[in-house]
């Protein structure tokens, strides 16, 4: 039997996961110690996505989902980065939106909407771009990166005075403090410049 961890079973090895839908997308990219990760480099690691997000269950892990998914974030990245001078993302955004629709039926407890889009593998992408949309309706603001310059990482700030500024204090935030606490000890300490006269 192989030692390796199955696509139900592989951990998500990313430092940030639990954001809103499509900057956790965004955020299938990372760097570790210098080092670029990518989440969606293959099939198995869109099924650990899949499983993280809580869309295992109804999207099968396949290259189509995978090419889906991949032009969307890029599409997010250049709209969260504000990159997007040519209109090229928004365009693309919209695209992944035109695969989708919200159906709408009245079931046994009410109202009910599902998504169908059109192919099936598209739902991932779709619901990323439908998210996105809603952030940007509630609080655009919110949509952060990481005050660390070599972080790539997204959130969607909900502290109460929306004054969060990295992906994680354990992380990101400690790193900054340390770095902050090591200039100050390099700093060289100043003297008075009063008399040259011999001390008493």
């Amino acid at each position: 039997m192989s030692g390796r961890p199955s696509q139900e079973a592989a951990a998500d090895p990313r430092p940030l996961t639990g954001e809103p839908l499509s900057l956790d997308l965004l955020n299938t990219r990372w760097i570790d110690q210098g080092t670029r990760y990518d989440l969606l480099e293959s099939v198995d690691g869109l099924a650990v996505w899949l499983r993280s997000s809580g869309l295992a269950d109804r999207v099968a892990a396949t290259p189509e989902a995978l090419d889906a998914l991949r032009e969307v974030r890029e599409a997010l990245w250049s709209l969260a980065e504000r990159e997007d001078d040519s209109g090229e993302a928004r365009a693309a955004l919209n695209r992944t939106l035109g695969h989708g629709w919200i159906r709408r039926s009245l079931g046994p407890g009410g109202p009910e909407s599902e998504v169908d889009t059109n192919p099936p593998g598209h739902l991932p992408a779709w619901l990323a771009a439908a998210d996105y949309l809603r952030l940007l309706e509630e609080a655009p603001a919110r949509i952060r990166r990481c005050a660390n310059p070599d972080c790539v990482l997204h959130f969607y700030d909900v502290s109460k005075n929306g004054t969060r500024r990295w992906c994680s204090m354990a992380g990101c935030g400690n790193r900054a403090k340390a770095s902050r606490h090591y200039q100050r000890r390099r700093e060289p300490r100043t003297t008075g410049t009063g008399s040259t006269g011999p001390h008493r």
